[in-house]
């Protein structure tokens, strides 16, 4: 872990809070079944199996994590060992092959059993800087700006940057990793303004109705 841990990136909180636990109650933080408000501190790892959860970083920042995946807070970054994640905000990621350093945005990492990492930018920008077991390779940065999905292989060498289609915002929008969830994205606003003002034609995921107060009236009888 030491080599995502090196200064020169925006440091990472290093503790994550559980605020949602969805399909069940399979999250688990150092193999201990975790309950919401339960908090974990680097180097713990948060894990699930079949279910989902959202974490929210000191930072401000929000991970909404899918079903198996697991994912390890440091200092300078979490690791994302495999799975998938939502973030939303001011929280820099990495994987063995890569740490992605931002400054505020929405962006998907996932990272398959071959440790081939997928980055998808929803919103804002985010500079890649390729690692190989989870140390520099010398290699430049790449940044993948709003609307772009970079694909890396295990060993840090980009395969593919392409452009994501409204289709794929759809399906991201409508699946597991916004369907269900109650709990608020900090940084949701910023990917609704860019969905209207570049893709329109998304339909945007409905947000959880607010609690209505209850108020108590005097009684006259």
């Amino acid at each position: 872990m030491a080599g995502l841990l090196a200064p020169g990136v925006a440091q990472a909180s290093e503790t994550a809070t559980v605020r949602e636990i969805l399909d069940g109650d399979e999250l688990y933080i150092n193999e201990r079944q975790a309950k919401v408000n339960d908090k974990a501190v680097a180097p713990q790892e948060v894990n699930t199996r079949n279910s989902r959860a959202q974490l929210s970083f000191a930072s401000g920042a929000a991970g909404r994590l899918n079903r198996f995946s697991e994912l390890r807070l440091g200092s300078g970054c979490f690791l994302l060992a495999k799975g998938e994640v939502l973030v939303s905000g001011k929280q820099s990621g990495c994987t063995r092959s890569s740490r992605l350093s931002v400054r505020g945005t929405n962006y998907v990492l996932t990272v398959d059993d071959q440790g081939v990492s997928e980055l998808s930018v929803l919103e804002g920008s985010v500079e890649v800087e390729p690692l190989k077991d989870g140390q520099p390779t010398g290699q430049p940065t790449t940044t993948v700006n709003a609307g772009e999905r970079l694909r890396l292989s295990a060993a840090g060498v980009v395969l593919t940057l392409l452009r994501l289609s409204s289709g794929d915002y759809t399906s991201i929008l409508k699946g597991p990793l916004f369907e269900g969830f109650r709990a608020p994205l900090p940084a949701f606003g910023s990917l609704e303004s860019y969905i209207r003002s570049s893709i329109p034609g998304v339909p945007l995921p409905s947000l959880p109705a607010a609690p209505v107060p209850s108020f108590g009236f005097p009684r006259f009888f």
